[in-house]
This record gives structure tokens, sequence and C-alpha cells, in this order.
């Protein structure tokens, strides 16, 4: 079965500034989420029409300075098999960014890199995960 993209995330250095940038730039709901991490809940439509929400979270590290690749948003794509996944990744020549954690409430989650080092995330379904 294949993997759908259903959740993106914003690394910001200063979530609140960003958050007010995405809510007039595009009209997105962005509100501080009320579970136990630092982290913004992005709403970016009526649920009945395509498209996926995502998230806005405090950036570690510096950002992205300008002359380096890209960096964008990180989608995150829904695994039936995190470990299963992470093993695979590792296989296809990808490497793990960061580990699987649980996301209280949602699931576990974990970051892998690709083959050429861009970051995406895998996320395993399960509500009782903590």
């Amino acid at each position: 079965s294949m993997g759908r993209v259903v959740h993106f995330e914003i690394h910001a250095t200063d979530p609140e500034r960003l958050a007010a940038f995405y809510r007039d730039l595009f009209g997105w709901t962005v509100q501080r989420w009320d579970g136990p991490m630092d982290y913004w809940m992005v709403m970016t439509g009526d649920d009945a029409l395509p498209g996926i929400h995502g998230g806005l979270m405090r950036r570690h590290g510096d950002a992205p300075s300008d002359g380096q690749p890209v960096n964008a948003f990180v989608c995150t794509v829904d695994v039936a098999d995190l470990d299963a996944t992470l093993e695979r990744a590792v296989a296809l020549g990808g490497s793990i960014a960061l580990p699987r954690q649980a996301v209280p409430g949602v699931g576990w989650l974990a970051y892998v890199k690709d083959p050429d080092g861009t970051i995406v995330g895998a996320l395993q379904a399960d509500e009782d995960a903590s």
C-alpha cells in the first residue's frame, strides 16, 4: 500500500512571528497546541477539500544560511509499521535523522534522511503512544 503525506511541519526560530506570517499570507489558522510539546497546529483549510494540515515548532539549532541548499517544510508520511519503514530506509541507502519517539495521543514518529540528505517524517498512528 502507498504511504500518504498526512502532515507537514514548519521549523521556526520565532514561532509566534512565523505563525503571524502564515496567518496573514495564506489565511491559515495557527494556534498553540495544548499538548505536552511546544507546538502550534496549522489548519490550512476546510476538511472537506483536498489537502493536509500541519504544524509549526521551535527550530533546534540555527536557521539555514543563504547560499545553502533549499530548506523547506518537512512532510510526514503515514506508515503501517514504523520500525520496518526505518529498517527499509537504511537498507535503501538512507539514514535515521531522529529515532522513533512518541507523539502522545497521535502515534510514533521518526525522521529519515534520504540518500541525498533530505529529511522526511514517518508516522505510525497509535492513539496509545506515550
